[in-house]
């Protein structure tokens, strides 16, 4: 265990225990947070604290297997179940090969006895130990001699199946928001450092934030209207609404037809100032139009005019989202 957040180990609640929910949690969809409302319902009612335990890197990366595209970062991860859940504790096991390659019950006795669980919750498929070897009904059985009970958490959804991060991520990939949003509960953001471009927006009259190592799930290359918040940086804490805008993601073929790798190009309305080196989250509100090659580059800025006012239209009424403290969502 190499990191938690919310109380620390070493501070108590004058509680004896804890419900300890395991998962990767993902994108902290609907699914996963009537999840810990439920741990929390329960921990309540028995005197205990509630906890969530994840890994980081996703184990699919440390056993040589493709790890799903992310939907969202640790740091977003932690403070999106902290929201859900006031009073929650987050605790983020580092998963390297030592880790992968601890016993079932080695894992029961360590991990979870070092987080004092006396109610442990997992998903139906849950598997855990070297070679995926425990299953729940393994788990159980320990629970039974290590004195923790173990809970199977029911799946929840709507009418097309259960909320699910596979769910999700098959949305944006077809560049259905609308669907992505149902299913996380708010707008896919795409995040990462603002670094220096080429100028060029500036000459067209559209100056842009252009991000290039922004982690998550990907939708189709195009122009979006977003929502923009300023990530704090060291020592601050809480994102901040920076504004609205217009942003092109993609390898901008009318400018740089060899470009091969995808960039995020955020042109923030009604806003001039220097953001190199800023953090910024990107909330894809609404798809504008997919990305195409202009014959120059005035045709580009007509077009931009319009993706522009069009971008306008789209977020008229939008207002941040109140649990989000400062910050769009």
């Amino acid at each position: 265990m190499d990191r938690q957040s919310g109380s620390q180990r070493g501070e108590t609640s004058g509680r004896t225990g804890t419900v300890v929910v395991i998962g990767n949690f993902d994108g902290l969809h609907r699914g996963h947070r009537a999840v810990l409302e439920e741990a929390a319902r329960m921990a309540r009612d028995r005197g205990l604290d509630p906890v969530v335990l994840t890994f980081d890197p996703h184990p699919a990366e440390v056993l040589g297997r493709k790890a799903p595209p992310l939907l969202t970062p640790l740091a977003r991860k932690i403070a999106l179940c902290e929201r859900a859940v006031p009073g929650l504790r987050v605790s983020v096991a580092h998963f390297d090969r030592a880790f992968a390659a601890q016993s079932p019950r080695v894992f029961a006795e360590r991990v979870l006895g070092d987080l004092g669980a006396r109610v442990v919750m997992v998903g139906q498929n849950f598997r855990f130990g070297a070679q995926r070897a425990g299953d729940f009904a393994e788990l159980e059985r320990l629970g039974k001699e290590l004195g923790f009970e173990t809970r199977s958490h029911a799946l929840v959804g709507d009418a097309t199946g259960p909320w699910s991060s596979t769910r999700a991520r098959e949305a944006i990939a077809r560049g259905d928001l609308d669907e992505a949003r149902r299913i996380l509960g708010r707008w896919h953001a795409l995040s990462g450092t603002v670094v220096a471009g080429d100028q060029r927006g500036r000459t067209i009259g559209f100056p842009t934030a252009n991000i290039l190592d922004a982690p998550e799930a990907f939708p189709p290359f195009g122009v979006y209207a977003v929502l923009i918040d300023r990530l704090p940086a060291e020592g601050e804490r809480g994102a901040k609404v920076l504004g609205v805008g217009v942003a092109n993601l993609g390898v901008r073929p009318t400018v740089d037809p060899t470009a091969a790798r995808p960039r995020l190009e955020v042109h923030v309305f009604d806003r001039n100032e220097d953001l190199y080196g800023a953090r910024l989250r990107v909330h894809l509100a609404r798809h504008i139009r997919p990305e195409q090659r202009f014959a120059g580059l005035d045709a580009l800025k007509a077009q931009i005019a319009r993706d522009a006012e069009e971008a306008r239209r789209a977020l008229e009424g939008i207002t941040p989202d109140p649990e989000a403290g400062s910050a769009w969502a």
